[in-house]
Parts: structure tokens; sequence; C-alpha cells
């Protein structure tokens, strides 16, 4: 009995050795971000490339937040994101509700039409949307950024959201109805509520591309002061190339934000993966 109890702790500590590894191997960049933000130029690239900081610089993050105009930059980046997303989710949760819940004529052509949005490479649409946004005077403004932004990631959204909607059974609609519900209830009430995971799933994919984004934001921004951070980082190291640690303490600081979103929201993303047998149930 103790021999068969041995030879399965043994097996079970085999088959963990696979996810160990790839869990060392995912957290590993975070932690040489965070250390490489804590060494100076010595430590960085010649006595301690890999290891734990001999010293904790944290003047480095002082340093990057107070002698560059990354606050600036920081806070650039967070209005683009954080207007973009919310949008994003308001007019696709909308939309997938009115092609995924009504009958309409045309519906099921807008929704291709919608789809198609989905598969057209940026690189297409780069010039005629510098002209348009230099012709509608958004050149070096937020709105330059926010509404190519919302315009494309409503095709992946509502296509995530139309799926989920359609799977939530009509009994729910039906049962409101009786009780009252106009459609504007209806969709307040019963289907938002419902449709928090995909709600959370889209916020934190969607918000995460638009902190990232930089293709758009290098060709549609050029003062200095509209400037996100992606784009700031970009001439960081051309400016003060000696200061290294600083260049890692801004990347941790600019990776804070996904990571916050990501820990709030990441309860209701793993309910998205469960939410549909439990609504059918």
């Amino acid at each position: 009995m103790n021999s068969k109890t041995t030879f399965r702790s043994i097996g079970s500590f085999l088959l963990q050795i696979p996810l160990w590894l790839y869990f060392i191997v995912s957290v590993y960049p975070l932690f040489w971000m965070i250390s490489y933000s804590l060494k100076n130029n010595d430590e960085i690239f010649v006595t301690n490339p890999f290891g734990f900081p001999t010293h904790f610089r944290f003047e480095n993050y002082v340093n990057a937040w107070t002698q560059f105009n990354i606050p600036r930059y920081f806070m650039n980046s967070f209005i683009v994101s954080i207007i973009s997303t919310l949008f994003i989710l308001l007019l696709a949760l909308m939309f997938a509700f009115a092609v995924a819940r009504m009958q309409w004529k045309f519906r099921s052509a807008v929704r291709t039409y919608m789809i198609v949005g989905m598969f057209m490479p940026l690189q297409v649409i780069m010039i005629p949307l510098a002209l348009l946004v230099r012709d509608f005077h958004l050149t070096n403004t937020y709105g330059a950024l926010i509404i190519p932004y919302i315009a494309i990631g409503l095709p992946f959204s509502t296509m995530v959201f139309y799926g989920f909607l359609v799977s939530i059974p009509r009994e729910i609609e039906e049962a409101a109805c009786i009780d009252g519900a106009s459609i504007y209830r209806l969709f307040g009430r019963v289907i938002l509520p419902l449709a928090l995971p995909a709600i959370a799933t889209i916020a934190i994919f969607q918000f995460l591309n638009n902190w990232n984004e930089f293709t758009l934001a290098y060709i549609l921004i050029s003062d200095e002061n509209m400037k996100t951070l992606p784009l700031g980082l970009l001439f960081f190291q051309g400016s003060y190339s000696t200061d290294w640690g600083a260049m890692g303490a801004v990347m941790t600081i600019a990776s804070l934000p996904m990571v916050l979103v990501y820990l709030l929201l990441s309860e209701q993303v793993e309910r998205a993966m469960t939410v549909g047998s439990a609504v059918k149930g």
C-alpha cells in the first residue's frame, strides 16, 4: 500500500514538472523586467544581467517619473484606452443585442458587413485614415486615436458578443416581457448582467490592444504633449540612452495598468468559460 502511494506521488510529481517549467518560462520575463528596473547600467550589462539586484535602486522610478515626460505619456494612454474601451463595449454590445435577439430586415447582411471589417489589414487604411483625420482637424488630439480605435475594435467585439448572446435561452426574454419589461429594461436588467463575463473578456482584450497600440499613434500624433506611452518609449532610448535602469522602470510602470485590469477582471473571464452551460441549465 505504501509502495503504491509512493509511486503515485512520484508520478504526480513527474506530471507537474512540465507545468512548473511552463510557469517559470512565463513568469521569468516579468521578474527580469522588474529586476532590470532596480539596477544600474553596470549591473545590467556586466556584473549581474540575469540575477537579483545587489542593491535595490528605487531612485530609477523616481527619476523616470520626475525627470522625463512619463506622467504626460501615461495620462494620454490612460485617457485614450479607457474612452475607447468603454465606447467599444457599449456600441458592440448594443449592436450584438440588436442582431442576435431582435428580428428585423437585413440584420444578417449588417452583421456580415460588420465582421468583414475584422479582416481589413491596418496597412490598407493607414493613408485614407490619416487624410480623414487631417480633414476633420483631429490631428494631435485624443479623437485622432479614440475614433480609429473604436472602429477597429468593434468587429471582433461584436462577433464575441453575438456568439455569447445567441446562447441565452429565449425563455428568459419571454419571462421578462410577460412581467412587463420594455426593450430597454430587458437590455439593462436582464441581458447586461448575463453578459458580464463576455464584457470582462472584451474589456481586457481591447484595453490591452489600445494601451499597447503603436502604429496609428506614430502616424497620427506628432505633438510631444499628446504622445502615448508606447510612442514616448520610442524616443526615450535615443534621448536618454545611458539611463537603462530608468527605462526599465518606465516599462514596469507601463505594465502596471494591464496587470491591474487583468487581476480585477480575471474572475469574470474564468466564469465566461462556463457561463454558457450555466445559462442553459
